[in-house]
């Protein structure tokens, strides 16, 4: 177990780990660590909104900050996974050219539009949201939501190629592995729902509407998952949760204080 944490934390984040061999063996609960990475994260957010509102910093900076943290910590291996998918899905290809595409390491138009509008529109959201005690645990717990997100679409979605990490991954989980993440959304959105029960309710809605709409859109456009999708699955999820949050607490008297 405590290789698949090594695992998990040397590929998907930044973080120094000791050296773990990637058997199979050693891979098999690797995903089930991922939320951790985000929790870490989220973590990180919360303390820097506090510190935002603390030191009265300004809106840009508060929000450029929150939106480079994630890519901080991960080492920008999902905004990677972003990029490629960005380009794929803007090329309007044939299948095997948009699994070519994913597979070239050159960064085209769409990725570095994608990029773009996608920090930008983070940068956004962040610098929006206000510090309290409810706030920050809130949003501190949406970055785990979200690789789980990615996580279950890669481990439920057949792969779309035969080769690569998503493959690797999928193959050497373990059969407990989807359940385990199925058991982390749970108490992840039961954490989400004891601070704001509307507020918990409405990330579980939006949550369950990301998954069946990217299993329909990699399927129909893929014909499975790749490991760049996933990486994109969880950087939209990220946006999508905070901006429920942004929302939530813009609404006049709303439920978050």
């Amino acid at each position: 177990m405590i290789h698949s944490l090594l695992i998990a934390f040397s590929l998907y984040s930044a973080i120094p780990m000791p050296r773990a061999e990637w058997t199979q063996k050693n891979m098999r609960y690797a995903m089930c660590f991922l939320p951790l990475v985000g929790l870490l994260i989220g973590g990180l957010e919360a303390l820097w909104l506090y510190l935002g509102e603390l030191w009265a910093l300004g809106g840009v900076l508060r929000g450029a900050v929150a939106a480079l943290l994630p890519a901080a910590v991960s080492g920008g291996i999902h905004l990677d996974g972003l990029c490629d998918t960005c380009d794929a899905l803007g090329s309007h290809q044939t299948r095997e050219k948009k699994l070519a595409i994913l597979k070239d390491s050159h960064a085209g138009a769409f990725a570095v539009i994608g990029l773009g509008v996608y920090l930008l529109a983070l940068t956004g959201v962040l610098s929006e949201l206000r510090w309290s005690p409810r706030t920050g645990l809130l949003l501190a717990l949406c970055f785990p939501l979200s690789r789980v997100l990615g996580s279950l679409l890669l481990l439920l979605l057949p792969c779309a190629r035969e080769d690569g990490l998503a493959r690797a991954f999928s193959d050497a989980a373990s059969r407990r592995c989807t359940a385990v993440l199925a058991v982390l959304a749970v108490l992840l959105l039961c954490g989400e729902a004891l601070a704001s029960p509307v507020c918990g309710a409405a990330l579980a809605a939006l949550l369950v509407l990301a998954f069946f709409a990217l299993r329909r859109k990699f399927l129909r456009g893929f014909g499975g998952v790749t490991g760049d999708m996933a990486g994109f699955s969880i950087e939209l999820g990220e946006l999508l949760l905070a901006a429920a949050l942004l929302v939530l607490q813009k609404i006049p008297g709303g439920f978050l204080v």
